[in-house]
């Protein structure tokens, strides 16, 4: 490909059918007639070597390599308007702006009933929506521009990826009150509760993707033993809502348990391996870092996770 010659205003053209699939969407959205996007759309066929896109219905389909040209494109135009964009100021009391973070219900628990009470005083024209998604999808999301930040475990991350760490915490495990089982081996809150009992026991495990296998596996294989998992939850919700109504036992974050265990008649108790401290981090988009309403979230979001910090 000649770059020299290539008009590179025709990537605009590109990036509307992209996100578009019209060239009747497209060119509105770029302030273009529909010839006009025909007839730029023939001159990136001929420029890039490739159909780009084909009829579908209504609507436009693109081409594999179309496809692929999609989110570079997209990461190269919101480059471009951050480097021409003036700082702007960022007034809380007049803000009209919404946000949204992904994260699992822990966050509908721990944080979002503190964030709506500073939000609200703060800033009553923001709106700030929570969404649950895994956590591979948590990172994509942030990518597309779907979310603007996202709450999860510690995970390799990619590089246009910007982390902080919020807190780290412990595992607690959880049993209903007047558990017959720990009620026969003599057992009070706050014991060790004995690796025979423990791995004899059903267990409910949060797991958004149904695995069988998290990080108290990890700690019981080290000691040679295994836990028998009978149900998995795509929510702690669940989880703790199961053990509360059965014999059945879990772990479950340690600031968590504490949180809704007086509300669901738990008990909690200490597993009987040591379980490494899982590390929750705030992900967003190095885009977003200068942003002066994304920084103002950001420091009030971490403010307020901080007090769960077991290290």
């Amino acid at each position: 490909m000649d770059l020299p010659a290539f008009d590179l205003n025709l990537l605009r053209v590109l990036d509307a059918l992209l996100r578009e699939g019209s060239t009747v969407k497209a060119g509105a959205r770029i302030g273009l007639s529909q010839p006009a996007v025909s007839a730029a759309l023939g001159r990136l066929r001929s420029g890039l070597g490739d159909e780009l896109f084909f009829r579908s219905g209504q609507g436009l389909e693109p081409t594999d390599y179309a496809k692929s040209l999609e989110l570079p494109l997209r990461e190269i135009f919101s480059d471009i308007e951050e480097v021409l964009a003036k700082p702007k100021s960022f007034d809380p009391e007049t803000a009209k702006v919404n946000f949204k973070i992904s994260g699992s219900d822990y966050f509908a628990e721990m944080l979002m009933p503190r964030l709506a009470d500073r939000v609200s005083k703060q800033a009553p024209g923001v709106r700030v929506q929570l969404v649950d998604l895994v956590a591979d999808i948590n990172v994509d999301s942030v990518e597309q521009n779907e979310v603007d930040l996202a709450l999860a475990p510690a995970l390799p991350l990619p590089g246009w990826a910007v982390k902080q760490t919020m807190f780290r915490s412990k595992y607690s495990l959880i049993a209903r009150k007047g558990n017959p089982r720990f009620a026969h081996a003599g057992l009070k809150p706050g014991d060790v509760v004995p690796i025979d009992l423990y791995c004899d026991l059903g267990h409910v495990l949060f797991s958004p993707e149904g695995k069988l296998s998290a990080a108290g596996d990890v700690a019981l294989a080290q000691v040679g033993r295994k836990r028998r998992v009978v149900m998995t939850m795509p929510v702690f919700s669940g989880v703790y809502g199961a053990v509360s109504e059965s014999d059945l036992i879990a772990l479950l974050p340690h600031q968590l348990a504490r949180h809704v265990a007086g509300k669901f008649g738990l008990e909690l108790y200490v597993p009987p391996m040591a379980v490494d401290l899982v590390e929750i981090i705030m992900i967003w988009h190095r885009r977003s870092t200068a942003s002066p309403g994304h920084r103002w979230l950001r420091n009030m979001i971490a403010d307020i996770l901080k007090p769960l910090d077991d290290s």
